[in-house]
């Protein structure tokens, strides 16, 4: 775990190394596309005001100055399989940004959606020593909580600090300078597969970039699209992407679970060209614009046609109702939507104050996705866009970037995570204590 700490703590110094410049790249490495933002900061912009409890300085406002995208390739299920192919959309991504932009960046903070995320709740109290809370003591409390038994090939890439108690008094954000005896925290580790992050940092280093700052696709779409209320009450992001459907829960504005389904819109795609035996290009245009998964006595009537460029007259020339690419298209996103069920059932959704959730990705934007997923989750559901920030272009504005809108949120103001605050080694290396919702429910 130390090497853990030091390797987020070299990351957080990066960013601030790139934020004191005023250019920092946000790369979103996803299965579909690979989309690449530069933002420009104002150092001499600063808020003296801490937000929240971390110690990094605000460094104000923020505007984007390059975007680009291009078509991902060597990307399976939101994690890397080719590595030249990855390497090579990256570069690409990042040079037409950098040309929009006209100016050069050496940082990246990058985010994916694969690498089977896990979800840990944890906890740790300590005695004060003083009779008020102090920098120290917070860095105390976090270090006797214990350590999951995550075992190994696995990295913790959040590990979040959402709720302090100070002897009776609970929900508190920031216990420092208040007096009391006893100091608790509830902290929400996040795990994912130590090979595919390793995958991602050599392609980004191939690129000449550094690395200073990874965060999961699943928190920073939930940071973009869920609004205050939804974050503060309770509510789910369903991040739909090309190759995997990203869910995080948040409530009192903190990540409390996330996890991850290994399908997504090209599984549909892939239906669709198995189903209609056309090429992947096409059924992918086919979804795009013919798309749905709510049929209407209209669509039997609504006729497509397929196209194609086999030199078979008849075969290229083939025509099929809108109710006949429904039927090919709506059993696979009632699977994905069961199985994102599945994951909001078992992390205890039900249980929060309100139970909203939020639709976001690529994916999301197929026609009749809403009423049919409220269907299936049996809960209040809209379709979600991320936040507007200062120089986006409005082709950017899509539900498709919200990951990326979000990273660029939590490259400008990051939550408070462990590595934030210096531990002592006391308290590392304990053993596994509950699954994270079985916490949450015990503690929420």
């Amino acid at each position: 775990m130390t090497q853990l700490y030091e390797t987020q703590r070299a990351m957080r110094q990066r960013r601030r190394a790139a934020l004191q410049r005023g250019v920092v790249a946000i790369l979103d490495v996803g299965t579909s596309k690979i989309a690449c933002m530069i933002l420009q900061f104002d150092p001499s912009v600063q808020m003296n005001a801490q937000e929240g409890m971390t110690a990094m300085a605000n460094h104000g406002a923020f505007r984007v100055i390059g975007v680009a995208t291009t078509r991902s390739r060597g990307v399976r299920f939101g994690e890397v399989s080719t590595m030249e192919e990855t390497e090579r959309a990256i570069r690409t991504a990042v040079q037409a940004a950098q040309k929009m932009a006209n100016t050069r960046v050496d940082h990246v903070i990058a985010c994916m959606s694969g690498a089977e995320p896990r979800s840990y709740g944890v906890t740790g109290a300590v005695q004060l020593e003083n009779g008020s809370v102090m920098d120290y003591d917070i860095g105390r409390v976090l270090a006797e909580c214990d350590v999951p038994d995550y075992g190994m090939g696995r990295e913790a890439i959040h590990a979040m600090p959402v709720n302090f108690a100070l002897d009776h008094r609970s929900g508190l954000n920031d216990p420092r300078g208040q007096i009391g005896n006893r100091l608790s925290v509830d902290m929400h580790l996040l795990t994912i597969d130590t090979g595919a992050i390793e995958n991602l940092l050599k392609c980004i280093k191939r690129c000449d970039l550094e690395l200073a700052g990874f965060a999961s696709s699943s928190y920073v779409a939930g940071v973009s699209a869920l609004v205050e209320d939804e974050q503060e009450l309770g509510g789910a992001c369903i991040d739909f992407g090309g190759g995997a459907t990203s869910v995080s829960i948040f409530l009192k504005k903190h990540m409390i679970f996330a996890d991850s389904v290994r399908m997504g819109g090209d599984l549909v795609t892939s239906d669709i060209g198995q189903g209609l035996q056309v090429a992947t290009p096409t059924a992918e245009r086919i979804k795009t614009f013919h798309g749905g998964v709510v049929a209407t006595g209209m669509d039997d009537r609504d006729m497509i046609e397929i196209g194609g460029d086999t030199g078979d007259f008849d075969h290229d020339r083939r025509r099929i109702s809108r109710s006949e690419l429904i039927g090919v298209m709506r059993p696979r996103v009632e699977e994905i939507l069961e199985e994102v069920r599945a994951r909001l059932d078992a992390a205890g959704f039900d249980h929060l104050p309100s139970q909203r959730i939020v639709l976001t990705g690529g994916g999301s934007q197929i026609p009749g996705l809403e009423g049919l997923a409220s269907r299936i989750l049996g809960q209040q559901v809209r379709l979600g866009k991320p936040l507007r920030i200062q120089g986006l272009p409005q082709a950017a504005t899509g539900p498709a970037f919200a990951a990326s809108v979000g990273l660029a949120l939590h490259a400008a103001h990051p939550q408070d995570e462990c590595w934030d605050f210096n531990l002592p080694m006391a308290g590392q290396g304990r053993q596994p204590l509950k699954r994270a919702m079985r916490w949450f429910k015990e503690n929420w």
